[in-house]
């Protein structure tokens, strides 16, 4: 829609938000800001729609323009260093000088484990600008996991830091890395001296040229660029493909569009640089509006609004939980005192969004919904709160059954839209426009399109997570598919009994999921909690009539157990599986649980005698 048309149209999106946010005055001020930020929108659209991908566009056309239309600007922060545009591209282009010497070329993997650091980021650059690809390496990985990422990437080229040497030189026979001149070291902190078996990247590159590299001008929009892993929570990781289709469009949608960043912002990043709301999202913002990235090596809870006020970003991505971290420090008075208006990311939760937004001043949450291996993406361009916005691309949401862990089929075989208010599981129509790039693994990529949806060969791709139809073409993240399940013949969300389970004010954080109870149909609920007072401090009777207050009776946990702390990845995803396995069995736990029991109202200690009542089905759930 172009920005004249989208005047002309905005009485009708008055009317049409007003019911989706349910207040007028809402719907008129997030009018007023899209109306401020036409000029962004109208430049971040055309990216948007971009579908020529043979078309010569690339992440270091975008780098090499900053490099010529602003030199001298800031493009790179990091602790007491700063990089201009042409110092960024420049170290981008030594990297494609001292890798094209080694033969690799376009198509080609290159291995990169190093830690957030402006060298990882220098490195990343010249991979692309060569039309290579950056395998962009876990740094939390080790041992078989890491090796099974390495192996998978089909990279003949490594370049590993020397903060994460010891981890590589565990795996690298068994991945056949064993060529001294295929392994680049990257000095850290010089603590340790250059490993035989390496060659110092540091030597190779004060020789390298800084001009731009040849290969820049045959690099196009479908090119592959990165490889992001799945954080394997539920296997091995799996490498998704990322090109500078997605890049790009990227740019347009959360840099241009949604953050309407300038060249005097200043974008904060404390997430990995392997996470695709870091490379893709936040660097692309920054990259193609010529603002900077002040970038942190590992996220500090402690650090972070010292960062923010000492960068002057004004705007930061995020995930989810660290959002919650953040909220769930002791309140300060500066609390607000920081220059953040706008944020970017995603799993920012219903239960702590208008807190979040009103304990720190931030103005606007561009909420967004992807997955790495998908073709469609939701952004919250409207600033409406607790959605994941609006998707430009062709999408539908159908009913799901949760028991048989499939889509539900119509008597000819087709699947069922959902209505407006009700949860589906999210589907993305594959076409030349809305490509599936997918996996490494052809065979892992095919599990991930389902065909013949609505009509003979059309192809769509199952994004396994559930959403609610908002209307107005939003939605809101309900859970994924594994994480629902079935107890009393309904379907459970964990994700939304944990964020009742989050407003009570003894809880810091807690996850949810179902354990089988012997005897009875289904799973039943379980959640582990980590608590902002000591356990003995728990007023249970209040909590039980919390949860029992906001949650329908099948809903609610039956099983508590409390926590230190919640294992999760590198990028904060919550680890279930040895909860799940663990279940409910207190010599199996080790921590503290607690029962609801049948025709109870609050809950007691699950004692031995207890435990042994319900495995022998003398309490019927």
């Amino acid at each position: 829609m172009r920005p004249l048309e989208l005047v002309r149209s905005l009485p009708a999106i008055a009317r049409d938000l007003g019911d989706l946010l349910g207040d007028r005055s809402e719907a008129l001020a997030r009018l007023r800001l899209i109306a401020r930020k036409l000029p962004a929108i109208a430049r971040g659209l055309p990216l948007i729609s971009k579908t020529n991908k043979d078309e010569v566009l690339s992440i270091g056309w975008y780098l090499e323009q900053n490099a010529r239309l602003r030199p001298d600007g800031t493009a790179l922060l990091f602790e007491d260093r700063r990089y201009t545009h042409r110092q960024l591209d420049q170290e981008a282009n030594k990297w494609a000088d001292v890798l094209s010497a080694r033969g690799v070329g376009k198509g080609d993997a290159v291995a990169i484990l190093v830690e957030n650091r402006p060298e990882m980021l220098f490195a990343v650059a010249g991979i692309v600008k060569l039309g290579a690809i950056a395998a962009v390496i876990n740094t939390k990985q080790r041992g078989k996991v890491l090796e099974h990422s390495l192996r998978v990437s089909k990279a003949s080229t490594f370049i590993v830091g020397e903060e994460l040497w010891r981890e590589f030189a565990e795996v690298r026979t068994a991945i056949g890395a064993d060529r001294r001149d295929r392994v680049l070291w990257l000095v850290d902190h010089g603590r340790d001296t250059v490993p035989p078996d390496a060659t110092d990247a540091s030597l190779l590159l004060v020789r390298a040229r800084t001009t731009s590299p040849p290969q820049l001008g045959a690099v196009r929009l479908g090119d592959p660029c990165f490889y992001i892993y799945t954080s394997g929570t539920t296997g091995m990781p799996k490498a998704s493909i990322m090109s500078h289709n997605r890049w790009v469009k990227a740019a347009g949608g959360f840099g241009m569009a949604a953050l309407a960043l300038t060249p005097a912002d200043v974008l904060y990043l404390a997430l990995p640089l392997y996470h695709n709301n870091a490379l893709t999202v936040a660097w692309s913002s920054a990259a193609s509006t010529g603002a900077a990235l002040a970038l942190r090596r590992k996220f500090s809870v402690s650090a972070f609004w010292d960062d923010v006020r000492r960068y002057r970003a004004t705007s930061f991505a995020y995930i989810g939980e660290l959002c919650r971290y953040l909220l769930n420090q002791a309140p300060r008075p500066d609390d607000r005192d920081n220059p953040v208006r706008k944020i970017v990311g995603n799993g920012l939760r219903p239960d702590i969004w208008k807190e979040f937004k009103t304990r720190f001043g931030i103005d606007e949450v561009y909420e967004f919904y992807a997955a790495s291996e998908g073709n469609i993406a939701f952004i919250n361009l409207l600033n409406a709160d607790c959605t994941v916005g609006i998707c430009p691309a062709p999408y539908a949401l159908v009913k799901y059954d949760v028991d048989r862990d499939e889509p539900v089929q119509a008597p000819d075989g087709r699947l069922i839209r959902v209505a407006k208010g009700e949860v589906g599981l999210l589907i993305g129509e594959v076409s030349e426009r809305y490509a599936f790039d997918g996996y490494t693994d052809k065979a892992a990529s095919e599990k991930k399109l389902l065909r013949d949806v609505f009509v003979a060969g059309d192809c769509w791709f199952n994004s396994g997570d559930l959403l609610r139809d908002l209307g107005l073409r939003h939605a809101q993240f309900v859970d994924r598919v594994g994480d629902t399940f079935r107890w009393k013949g309904e379907n459970v969300s964990t994700n939304e009994v944990a964020e009742v389970l989050n407003t009570f004010g003894q809880v810091a954080e807690s996850t949810v999921y179902g354990v089988q109870v012997p005897g009875a149909e289904g799973r039943c609920g379980m959640a582990a909690v980590v608590l902002r007072v000591p356990l003995a401090e728990l007023d249970l009777a209040s909590f039980a009539r919390h949860v029992r207050g906001q949650l329908p009776a099948y809903a609610v946990p039956v099983f508590l157990r409390f926590q230190e702390e919640l294992e999760v990845t590198g990028t904060f995803k919550q680890v279930k599986g040895d909860l799940k396995k663990q279940g409910f069995d207190p010599a199996a736990v080790g921590e503290p649980v607690f029962v609801l029991p049948p025709r109870h109202t609050e809950y007691v200690t699950l004692t031995p005698d207890l435990h042994r009542q319900i495995s022998a089905r003398e309490l019927e759930f």
